[in-house]
């Protein structure tokens, strides 16, 4: 969570107490090599939930499982410990997770889960995988049977905040990874990708994910070139693409509205010379290009024919710092947005542990209204005059209705209890001078 958020809820969330927790493990305080051992199979999840269910005080619990974060959200009185101890035992640690787990109390675990939502909290700032994650988990938890009143409202509360944070301000807008700034920079070639080849030189991380941005984008035609024509296969399938070798590419190349090129080759695999006899193929349509690879896949010079629009890592980093800063600016907009929306959710709290309360109130004052008018009928009844009824009705309802609240307040008087006598002076706004 950002400093500035932290800072805000330390001034205004204090004193409340609410029977709520947030046990959890992410990216910042533990390892690859830990977090992955108390992933939850989400096969499992349902038992999983049950098991946690049954530890004592746990009214409600909910866990969010994913490659940076295991968390777990309960309504209960327990401590961080039996919560530790559990997720141990569960997935038959033999270390101590202690050290690594955070915990959030009462507000400070609404706000938490307020920021998760909305991307404030992920490895990459403003990603909005997890408020899927968050609703995954939430249909999971619902499904078993362990949400509650509790549960329910915070999360309803999260997932509208999170679509506030997302509407209005510029958290997701713009590419924070070099994959994203590639695709969106081919956006300012074509307007649309329906109808474009992509060329994908490479099979690693980068051009899986740049695959992906480009599927998501409308495009539906693509060729993966790799040294490895069985790994080009295995993610070519994932798009109904097709595979080939990169001694392939010039007899290729000119299909490719779009190249995007991360090997690990010391030399360039895309050279002028073939560039320039794709584009006569091509009848000069441009073709936008990415080198994301060091060294490069692309020859410097391919820059230099018109129609290519080349671009290289250092292109898009620039674009990708420039959005960062973008969206941590958006982040400041979106804390100040979850302070405010946290205040909102402590006052409904607030109110709905009152209802009761004013219930029982509202039904003692309506049945002090009966018994007085039934007595006013019978007055009327018998043949009393109009004023002496009304007189009766007005001056008993009065005396019963304050009847309580005096005594307690003759009783503090005689007991020195000025918090009382202060307490009803604020309810009935009474001018004590």
């Amino acid at each position: 969570m950002p400093l500035g958020i932290t800072q805000n809820f330390a001034i205004s969330l204090t004193g409340y107490r609410m029977p709520l927790v947030v046990v959890g493990i992410n990216h910042r305080t533990a390892p690859i090599e830990l977090r992955e051992r108390v992933v939850f199979d989400p096969a499992r999840l349902p038992e999983a939930l049950r098991e946690l269910a049954t530890l004592p005080s746990i009214q409600e619990s909910l866990i969010v499982s994913t490659c940076n974060r295991t968390e777990i959200y309960c309504a209960t009185e327990s401590d961080e410990a039996s919560l530790a101890d559990w997720l141990q035992r569960y997935h038959q640690l033999g270390v101590s997770l202690h050290h690594c787990l955070y915990r959030h109390d009462d507000m400070r675990a609404v706000a938490h889960a307020f920021s998760v939502a909305s991307g404030l909290d992920s490895l990459v700032l403003g990603e909005p995988q997890i408020l899927g994650q968050l609703k995954d988990a939430y249909r999971m938890a619902q499904e078993a049977g362990t949400t509650g009143p509790m549960l329910n409202r915070l999360f309803q509360a999260t997932f509208s905040v999170a679509k506030r944070v997302r509407t209005e301000t510029e958290i997701g807008a713009n590419a924070v990874s070099v994959a994203y700034a590639a695709v969106r920079m081919a956006r300012t070639v074509f307007s649309s990708f329906e109808n474009r080849t992509a060329l994908l030189v490479g099979a690693g991380d980068t051009i899986a994910l740049a695959a992906r941005h480009l599927h998501a984008d409308g495009l539906r035609r693509m060729i993966v070139a790799n040294r490895s024509v069985d790994r080009a296969r295995e993610l070519a399938s994932e798009f109904q693409g097709f595979a080939i070798g990169l001694d392939e590419i010039p007899s290729h190349l000119s299909e490719a509205d779009i190249v995007v090129a991360s090997t690990a080759s010391p030399n360039p695999i895309i050279t002028r010379t073939m560039a320039k006899d794709a584009l006569r193929v091509r009848k000069r349509r441009p073709i936008f290009m990415v080198d994301i690879a060091v060294p490069r896949d692309i020859e410097p010079e391919v820059a230099e024919l018109e129609d290519i629009y080349l671009f290289t890592i250092d292109d898009l980093q620039t674009v990708v710092n420039e959005n960062m800063e973008g969206r941590r600016q958006a982040a400041r907009a979106a804390g100040e947005m979850i302070v405010s929306a946290v205040d909102r959710f402590e006052m409904q709290i607030r109110s709905r542990q009152a209802a009761p309360t004013i219930r029982r109130l509202r039904e003692q004052a309506e049945q002090a209204r009966r018994h007085t008018l039934d007595q006013a009928r019978h007055m009327v009844a018998a043949g009393r005059s109009a004023d002496e009824v009304l007189e009766f009705l007005s001056t008993t309802l009065t005396n019963r209705l304050i009847h309580a609240p005096s005594q307690r307040l003759r009783d503090a008087a005689e007991t020195g209890d000025g918090t009382i006598i202060e307490t009803i002076a604020q309810i009935y706004h009474l001018d004590r001078d």
